[in-house]
């Protein structure tokens, strides 16, 4: 029995770290680009674009579950995929939950000095790849908290998971789902265990994420 609870956790939190894994790359890696442009480039609708962004920011994850539940439902334009109830399409609701706050948190972080950056890259004739790689080497360690927030919010997500990955037993079940459903069933001991797990993963996130700004400010 013990050892079936301990198979059923390392599981459990290997499903979780591959999607938060996967969640938080491609959103940092879609995000961060459009963020830079965002702030370096100025472009009729601008504004309206900017709105856009922070309300997606605060799109209820249930409805991002539901929105991506009926594009891959047996009936839905990417249906024919077979993607339903798999760690793949619970990477891409997240994805549509995490880019917007990747976009619009690089956007803050770039404006602070970019103006100075603009005025930098002007001065030294660079396209628009060179600039987009300077703003990133300018500004790693701000950039390292947006990677953390992006990770915080995959790690901890419950709704969009649960409605297009099932929580389904030994295949789509993650930490915030079993803690839910354990608790639910009265399994308390179980759904701590988990949320211990839980809090020990982000926590040594942010000693590394730590230690990485230290080593750049060195």
């Amino acid at each position: 029995m013990l050892i079936s609870a301990d198979r059923e956790i390392l599981q459990i939190i290997g499903v979780t770290l591959r999607m938060s894994f996967f969640s938080t790359t491609v959103s940092c890696l879609a995000g961060m680009p459009l963020g830079i442009l965002i702030t370096s480039i100025d472009f009729k609708g601008k504004r309206t674009i900017r709105k856009i962004i922070n309300t997606l920011m605060g799109l209820p994850p249930v409805v991002a579950g539901l929105i991506v539940y009926m594009l891959f439902t047996k009936y839905g334009i990417f249906g024919s995929l077979g993607l339903l109830f798999t760690v793949e399409v619970m990477v891409i609701a997240q994805c549509l939950l995490i880019i917007p706050v990747v976009i619009s948190l690089t956007s803050s972080v770039c404006s602070v000095n970019g103006k100075n950056l603009l005025e930098t890259s002007k001065g030294l004739s660079f396209g628009k790849l060179k600039t987009m790689r300077l703003f990133l080497s300018q500004n790693k360690t701000a950039l390292m908290s947006v990677m953390l927030t992006a990770f915080g919010r995959s790690i901890a997500e419950v709704g969009a998971v649960s409605i297009v990955g099932g929580n389904i037993q030994w295949k789509t079940r993650v930490m915030t789902t079993a803690i839910m459903l354990e608790t639910n069933k009265g399994n308390f001991e179980f759904a701590l265990a988990l949320g211990m797990v839980l809090l020990l993963i982000s926590f040594a996130v942010n000693i590394i994420a730590s230690l990485f700004a230290k080593e750049e400010g060195q």
